[in-house]
């Protein structure tokens, strides 16, 4: 973290300087730049190279950098009009309507202004992520033969195979495809699974990533309302029959966004019910690597004890590693994994294998279990520290469960900032308080209940960054009306 802070320094820093040189005028040395700026060599190569990626200087290798010449004036726009005709399917080519919108996907993946504290976050914050052992693991991976070649289409058996026992005794490495992510594995299983104008069956509330997919492949989501104990299987049979749908997606536990884990009793209920309506259970099971280290005995997946075929399972280590190893899994059983393979070929031919053979080496090494006992002690600690400041300062702000997995809280807004309408404005205030919170409206496919928030606690620094965030929160709060 502090080497990402000395680059962003240095950049700043360097740019207020450019003027001082004139077009092909020659920036101080690398040496200079060290001694000047007390920094190491790596913080100066790095903050040149985002120079010369933002346009401003050039690089020449053996001469130095080197301040960029104005670029030519680009030429004058054209009329893209036309397009809108045409995406929107009026000349009645589309027959089935698609909304292709990510706006509740990237609430978590824009960074907000320097200074904003990020409670909007989906991933672990850079001081959490393995960075030191991923280094390592790529470097081993790089020189491994045939590393850079090209990989098996279902990805390399070894990688497969580890999924496979992280999945259960039920599921072999040939049942295993390696995926680009959990987001690339379960917009393949919902192609895959469901023709373009079908329903298919969410929780809700629900991650908006799998609505966003869901949509954009044409499929209507219809929601199925939870309770404590995960979704409510009455209901969810009530859904089958009134829909016909022939897939029901689920994240059994420690859902995304509430934190709620499936009940014993409801795990072979549902699939049941899926299987007496002939459908498929997409199961989401994100944030396994992410149980807190005092959540007891995980359930096992649903794969993990399913004869008939019934679940799809996704999974990643994206979550828990960093944002850009996206290496994940899509596991299933019988003629749907051919469709699976199919449709992931189709779209991107198959996983680089570098990453493949760095998340094997990875998974392999003494450091991967040392990494997941820290990030099971520290996310406990944070959800700890941001539960007790909450309470403290933002009493008013309803928590309904205290989550023991996963990165996030999942709030209710009280008195005149409990309404679905009134997020946005809530938002924005936190925003200018410094600030930034995830609204709870797109995590709903339908009329959401109530205004929600959600809270990251895994995106920031520390307890010192989640006590100034919620400090700030309550600034924000007590200049919204009726707050």
């Amino acid at each position: 973290m502090q080497e990402r802070s000395s680059v962003a320094e240095l950049v700043t820093s360097l740019r207020s300087e450019l003027n001082r040189y004139s077009p092909g005028g020659k920036l101080p040395s690398s040496r200079a730049l060290v001694e000047r700026f007390r920094v190491s060599p790596v913080t100066v190569s790095r903050a040149i190279a985002q120079l010369a990626a933002e346009g401003l200087v050039v690089t020449r290798p053996g001469s130095g950098a080197f301040r960029a010449h104005p670029r030519a004036a680009l030429p004058a726009p054209g009329d893209t009009s036309w397009q809108e005709v045409s995406l929107s399917g009026d000349g009645g080519a589309e027959v089935v309507p698609r909304t292709v919108d990510a706006s509740g996907v990237l609430v978590t993946l824009a960074a907000p202004p320097s200074g904003v504290i990020e409670f909007n976050g989906g991933y672990l914050h850079a001081s959490l992520q393995p960075e030191r052992a991923l280094s390592a693991a790529l470097a081993r991976a790089g020189r491994r033969p045939g590393a850079w070649g090209r990989p098996p289409t279902d990805g390399l058996p070894e990688l497969r195979s580890w999924f496979a026992r992280e999945i259960g005794p039920a599921v072999s490495g040939a049942d295993v495809l390696i995926t680009a992510g959990g987001q690339s594995a379960l917009a393949t299983a919902l192609r895959a699974l469901a023709p373009p104008g079908a329903p298919v069956l969410v929780e809700s509330p629900t991650y908006p990533g799998m609505l966003a997919a869901a949509r954009a492949t044409g499929l209507r989501p219809v929601p199925v309302p939870m309770d404590a104990d995960g979704v409510r299987p009455e209901l969810l049979a009530d859904a089958f029959r009134a829909t016909g749908a022939r897939v029901f997606v689920t994240q059994p536990l420690f859902h995304n966004p509430t934190g709620a884990t499936l009940a014993p009793a409801r795990r072979p209920e549902i699939l049941a019910i899926a299987r007496a309506a002939g459908a498929f259970v997409v199961e989401d099971d994100f944030a396994r690597r992410l149980a807190h280290d005092d959540a007891g005995p995980l359930p096992e997946p649903l794969a993990a004890d399913d004869p008939d075929g019934v679940v799809v399972h996704v999974c990643s280590l994206t979550k828990v590693t960093s944002p850009s190893l996206r290496v994940g899994a899509l596991a299933a059983r019988g003629p749907v994994l051919e469709r699976l393979r199919a449709i992931q070929v189709v779209d991107s031919f198959f996983v680089p294998r570098p990453l493949q053979e760095a998340a094997l080496e990875l998974v392999g090494s003494p450091s991967w279990g040392r990494h997941l006992a820290a990030v099971a002690t520290e996310l406990r600690h944070r959800r700890t520290t941001m539960a007790a400041a909450l309470a403290d300062e933002l009493p008013e702000l309803a928590l309904p469960r205290l989550p023991a997995g996963g990165g996030s809280l999942w709030l209710r807004l009280p008195g005149g900032g409990g309404t679905a309408a009134d997020e946005p404005a809530v938002v924005s205030a936190a925003l200018r308080a410094s600030v930034a919170v995830a609204p709870g409206r797109p995590y709903f496919c339908a009329e959401p209940p109530g205004g929600h928030v959600r809270l990251s606690f895994a995106g920031v620094s520390g307890a010192a960054e989640i006590a100034e965030g919620v400090r700030r929160l309550r600034t924000a709060f007590d200049g919204f009306p009726g707050g």
